[in-house]
């Protein structure tokens, strides 16, 4: 009851100082006929949140895989409990469906808001707690601040222990209560908070007029400072008042070239040395014709080392990541020990899901019902991948990170503990010993039009090299650092470097 209380307080203060930003003076959200303040009736949202809870107990494939039935149970009626009075679509997202779905531990199953607040929020600047900062172990670091031009305390480098009187390990460990993971492999969400950290404090914590915030000053010393709210400049010339002008300025079209650079791009360095293939996708990129091309100019130059980049790889098409394994692996592989669902089809839930139909007919023609009842994927569970005639056969070196998910955690743990093989950097988000994925749709709640992602295959990898909870774990670990942060440079590629010239 107190959660609810407080978070309830909190978002008094978000509701109000967000509608005083977007409806002065009239806004676009108007004229669309969509109003993010609307309230829906309690009875609409328990509707939602009990049609959500049939759905995952129907048909996701993992929902007690990390916790037990019992435990689930318990969290089904704990979240419902939140929903005492009417609640805006972000509340109820954010208070009752985001810190249910944590306790799935799928990072695959993920909230999100409505299509119509999506379009709404697009372009649109609102007002946040005022600085971006960098997670790693227990540290939280300043990287900028939106008040710059106010304040000039807060710069990039200065060390936070303490928000609002909370110290930063217990901010970290509740902010990363509403977000998703593949089990205890939480690093996924240290990136996230870092990349964006005023939205995820905003839609947590609410906002507040001001921030208490305890830092350490160039001197060692521990200081307290009040920060402001960050209030976006208001045009008032501009149609929608809460535009920027920047934000409304036209981008430039980008040529075909530098669209697909956007998903990968392949180097040679000019002493010949090494080669840097960076993968941002397993979906995008016409990836198959980039990766023969990639592969052949290696062979052509003679190159012994290659650098694989896929820090910022969260997944994508299976097939993708198996044929570029197929052009490192050394030995024969395969994709899964097992892969399978718990139903072969939607059944009467289908029209909540998106592309329903189309997932139907996935469903029915791709799997086999198994001796224990599930339905299973025989062509991953049996089928032997061999290595491509041209493999590369020089060293190779994969940077791993937080954001290195899904199929790009398939890739990992095909090829780790090959020789000449070596996987450096961070843990990665995606789980080792299996996770959810192959088919994602969305769930579209009727009343409030909240979405939820969610999988509908289990999939426990090959040789997995520990328990369901961690991800792939890199040969070289090379954590966050602050000496790295402050000068700007990429540590984990300067490793990598530095090991290809000793080599030499």
């Amino acid at each position: 009851m107190f959660y609810f209380q407080y978070m309830m307080k909190r978002y008094a203060g978000l509701v109000a100082i967000v509608s005083m930003i977007v409806f002065c003076g009239g806004c676009a959200s108007s004229k669309k006929n969509y109003t993010p303040t609307k309230k829906y009736a309690v009875h609409e949202l328990q509707s939602d949140y009990n049609l959500l809870k049939d759905i995952l107990r129907q048909t996701h494939p993992a929902l007690y895989w990390y916790t037990a039935k019992p435990n689930m149970d318990a969290y089904f009626d704990r979240f419902y409990e939140v929903i005492k009075d009417s609640m805006t679509e972000q509340q109820f997202a954010w208070l009752a469906l985001a810190p249910l779905v944590n306790k799935i531990y799928c990072g695959h199953t993920s909230v999100s808001m409505s299509k119509a607040y999506s379009k709404w929020a697009k372009a649109k600047v609102t007002p946040s707690f005022p600085l971006y900062v960098k997670f790693w172990n227990d540290s939280m670091v300043v990287l900028a601040n939106l008040n710059a031009k106010k304040d000039s305390l807060f710069t990039k480098g200065v060390l936070i222990t303490a928000i609002n009187e909370i110290p930063t390990q217990l901010v970290v460990k509740y902010m990363l209560s509403f977000l998703p993971q593949d089990g205890a492999a939480n690093n996924v969400n240290l990136h996230r908070l870092s990349a964006n950290f005023p939205y995820y404090h905003r839609n947590i914590f609410g906002l507040s007029k001001s921030y208490k915030v305890k830092y350490i000053d160039s001197t060692g010393q521990a200081k307290n400072a009040l920060l402001p709210l960050y209030m976006p400049i208001v045009d008032s010339t501009l149609k929608d008042s809460t535009l920027l002008p920047s934000a409304i300025i036209p981008l430039p079209r980008l040529t075909r070239q530098a669209k697909l650079l956007r998903y990968r791009s392949f180097n040679v360095d000019s002493t010949k040395k090494y080669a840097t293939l960076t993968l941002h996708t397993f979906s995008e990129g016409r990836l198959r014709k980039f990766f023969r091309q990639s592969f052949k100019q290696l062979k052509k130059q003679h190159i012994n080392n290659l650098i694989i980049d896929i820090r910022q790889n969260g997944g994508g098409k299976v097939n993708m990541s198996t044929l570029l394994t197929k052009y490192i692996s050394k030995i024969p592989f395969k994709i899964a020990d097992s892969a399978y669902c718990n139903i072969r089809g939607l059944g009467k839930y289908r029209q909540y899901f998106s592309g329903g139909i189309f997932n139907n007919i996935q469903m029915y023609f791709s799997s086999r019902k198994g001796k224990n009842g599930s339905y299973h994927i025989k062509s991953l569970e049996r089928h032997m991948y061999s290595p491509k005639q041209n493999k590369f056969a020089g060293q190779v070196y994969v940077l791993v990170s937080g954001p290195t998910f899904s199929a790009a955690t398939l890739f990992c743990n095909a090829i780790k503990g090959q020789a000449g093989i070596t996987l450096v950097g961070e843990e990665t988000g995606g789980g080792w010993y299996g996770n959810s994925g192959i088919i994602i749709p969305s769930i579209q709640l009727p009343n409030t039009k909240v979405r939820v992602r969610m999988p509908l295959y289990k999939i426990v990898q090959v040789y997995h090299g520990q328990p369901k909870g961690s991800g792939v774990i890199p040969d070289i670990p090379v954590p966050p650092s602050y000496e790295a942060i402050m000068k700007g440079y990429d540590k984990k590629m300067a490793v990598v470097k530095a090991i290809i010239t000793a080599n030499k």
